[in-house]
């Protein structure tokens, strides 16, 4: 009897340790320790050194997209395996089940305070936002979706670079991408490119860098090669806040940042001044 008892109160104490841990959560920009319920509600934002956490694809759709307004499109394209890669097929599967999506981006259409448009959105979460060649289809289709409807589009970014278990095929996804990009200019559709944390390498160099308006949230990591990258190369005394969305602005690659609390009334504005109304 008294071993059962031992037994059932260590399973007690196992599940408020467990409780315990879910009400908090740690800052990776300042390390403080934050309540969990406050923390989801700051919309994952530190209120202590405002430091922008990630948000997942679909954290993100609800921040932007009126509520019960996003349809997902074309969601039935994910990655193969071209090239047989070693361990790419396992690497997909986990990426779906630290993701929960079948591929690292998730597009749409919703409308934004009431603006009809045209929404994609990137999840770091699966294999580091890589592009591969399901990622670059779903943009470019979304793009001409936008282009069919003549609808605005906004892109949120958030990804490593091309997925290099796609060789060629990945890197094709830059041109792919960039052309259907300037069809949409061709034809004064508005784009709009949202940057997060981290929109870096072959996604930074194509899609991501060539919307009408890019706004990027504060602090992101924003860049072809990281300060690792940097170093490795002996580049000479980068600057502190080198490949942020801050130096970005600074050198006129970026138009604005934008604190996470105020980006949908931001786009909301720029929409409009491109819509009317």
């Amino acid at each position: 009897m008294r071993k059962g008892w031992f037994g059932r109160q260590n399973a007690a104490q196992k599940v408020v340790l467990e409780e315990m841990n879910d009400a908090w959560v740690k800052c990776n920009g300042c390390q403080q320790i934050l309540f969990a319920r406050d923390f989801e509600r700051n919309l994952k934002v530190c209120p202590r050194c405002g430091h922008h956490h990630r948000l997942s694809a679909r954290e993100r759709i609800a921040l932007l997209a009126d509520p019960d307004t996003f349809v997902e499109r074309d969601a039935e394209i994910v990655s193969d395996d071209p090239l047989g890669f070693p361990e790419y097929a396992d690497k997909l599967q986990k990426g779906r089940s630290n993701s929960g999506l079948p591929e690292a981006i998730v597009s749409g259409t919703c409308t934004l305070s009431g603006i009809p448009i045209v929404l994609a959105v990137m999840d770091f979460a699966f294999m580091g936002g890589s592009m591969g060649s399901a990622v670059g289809e779903k943009v470019a289709r979304a793009m001409e979706h936008a282009l069919e409807q003549r609808l605005p589009i906004v892109i949120c970014s958030t990804s490593g670079g091309a997925r290099m278990q796609e060789g060629l095929l990945s890197l094709m996804q830059m041109a792919k991408t960039c052309a259907a990009a300037a069809r949409l200019h061709e034809a004064a559709v508005p784009y709009v490119s949202v940057l997060t944390d981290p929109t870096m390498a072959g996604v930074l160099a194509s899609y991501a860098s060539v919307g009408d308006v890019v706004i990027a949230e504060p602090g992101a990591l924003v860049g072809f090669a990281g300060q690792r990258v940097a170093q490795q190369a002996q580049v000479v005394k980068p600057p502190p806040n080198f490949q942020t969305a801050e130096f970005q602005l600074e050198h006129g690659m970026v138009d604005l940042i934008v604190p996470r609390k105020e980006l949908k009334y931001t786009l909301h504005k720029v929409l409009r001044f491109f819509v009317g109304g």
